[in-house]
């Protein structure tokens, strides 16, 4: 596996997940309150042996440069690493990224060492995963120069995905992206049985998805970026390379989920709190690794806790409720709050006792969850302050709407940005 090396595409500026992404790039998105969303391709590609790995983002990568450093280090013996490369000037080129393909055409130096032999290009906010080593296995027996991960999906899922068209074998012959009509749909629509019959339970869905994870071989991936200024893998490269090119489908069916929004993100953190998650972080085989953080254990007193996910260091005081919830690191709960269907990122830090202190000589709530406060349907950021018997609830059911500059709702959650301060009382 040492003749591979892995881009992760950190991604634009993110601004479906906003104001999440305000002070961070997508990959640095914290999520079932201890992870970013960085690690998921990370620990994908430890546990199938790859370890070379780059991540290419251009917008607010302090953070996610700070975590990778603190939790990707491999041995000195071995030629294993993961490292940023952030979006630069040169004497070729002095724009940003101007799509997937243009960003690993802009970093092309680094796939062109002698000892590689492909490259695996992956998204950084997507939740899944995968054995890669099967992956190259279906490469290399179908003689492809590029394949491309997929789904199968039903008609009703289609439109959020690009479908592909394929020939008896594997082949890819043509594309179709987000089809809305039915004439769309049929003209890719294939046989359940040729799902079936390649191992994969089609279970009546007859169309298949890309997933956005694609591997090549080095020297035709070289060649696509080097003559073309194509900007996009999925709306020009392909499409072009499936006409002189033999580009196969590799079949996936495990839990894959697309955290491109604020609504799939509460969703997805939610399913992952609940009772019987469809995604298991807690595989022995193939965890999912993160930064090391030497936090203590957190402490309960007299609370009620039901199909949560609580995470290490928190303070969870007597009287309160969680249910339905994802309970982020160091995050302190004040007696007889209410957490109910809400993702609380937790803290950076604890406030040491002088900072509670000025926070109280200054009338301003301390870090966390104050007293009686109320918290349904919401993702409350990191390091925020909000007050005792404040309210935090979209009791008008609004879609959209800024609230205040940090509070927001999107998709029908509601946000409340990072570092910000809700005071005693506070009600939507």
């Amino acid at each position: 596996m040492n003749d591979i090396v892995t881009l992760v595409l950190g991604g634009g500026r993110g601004t479906r997940l906003y104001p999440l992404t305000r002070y961070r790039s997508k990959p640095a998105v914290p999520l079932a309150g201890k992870y970013r969303l960085i690690d998921i391709p990370i620990s994908n590609c430890i546990n199938s042996g790859l370890r070379r790995i780059f991540v290419l983002t251009q917008f607010l990568s302090v953070s996610l440069h700070r975590h990778i450093r603190n939790a990707y280090n491999f041995d000195r013996f071995s030629d294993g690493f993961v490292e940023i490369l952030a979006a630069q000037q040169t004497e070729k080129n002095s724009e940003w990224y101007q799509g997937t393909a243009d960003a690993v055409r802009q970093n092309i130096r680094y796939i062109k060492h002698r000892d590689v032999k492909h490259v695996l290009i992956l998204s950084g906010d997507q939740l899944y995963r995968m054995n890669f080593l099967r992956m190259l296995e279906t490469h290399r027996q179908s003689g492809a120069e590029a394949t491309i991960a997929t789904r199968p999906v039903s008609q009703e899922e289609a439109g959020a995905f690009g479908i592909i068209d394929i020939d008896d074998t594997g082949r890819i012959k043509g594309f179709v992206e987000k089809p809305q009509t039915a004439e769309e749909i049929d003209s890719v629509r294939m046989a359940p049985s040729w799902i079936d019959a390649h191992g994969v339970e089609s279970k009546g869905r007859d169309l298949l998805a890309s997933m956005g994870i694609y591997l090549f071989d080095r020297d035709f991936l070289v060649e696509v970026l080097e003559n073309n200024n194509f900007q996009d893998f999925g709306k020009e490269v392909f499409p072009e390379s499936i006409k002189k090119k033999h580009v196969h489908v590799h079949l996936f069916d495990g839990y894959w989920e697309d955290i491109g929004t604020i609504g799939s993100f509460y969703r997805c953190s939610l399913e992952l709190a609940s009772t019987n998650p469809p995604f298991n972080f807690m595989l022995p085989e193939s965890p999912i690794y993160t930064n090391t953080r030497y936090l203590p254990p957190s402490r309960i007193d007299e609370a009620t806790i039901h199909n949560s996910v609580l995470a290490d260091g928190c303070i969870i005081e007597k009287g309160a409720i969680i249910e339905n919830s994802a309970i982020g690191l160091r995050c302190h709960i004040g007696e007889n709050a209410i957490i109910r269907d809400s993702v609380l990122m937790g803290a950076e830090h604890y406030d040491s006792s002088s900072d509670i202190a000025l926070d109280r000589a200054e009338g301003r709530p301390r870090m966390g969850i104050g007293s009686e406060a109320i918290v349904e349907g919401a993702i409350i950021d990191k390091n925020c302050h909000i007050g005792n018997r404040a309210r935090i609830t979209n009791n008008h059911r609004t879609e959209n709407g800024d609230i205040s500059d940090a509070v927001f709702i999107r998709d029908g959650i509601v946000v409340v940005e990072k570092d910000s301060l809700l005071p005693d009382g506070w009600t939507m």
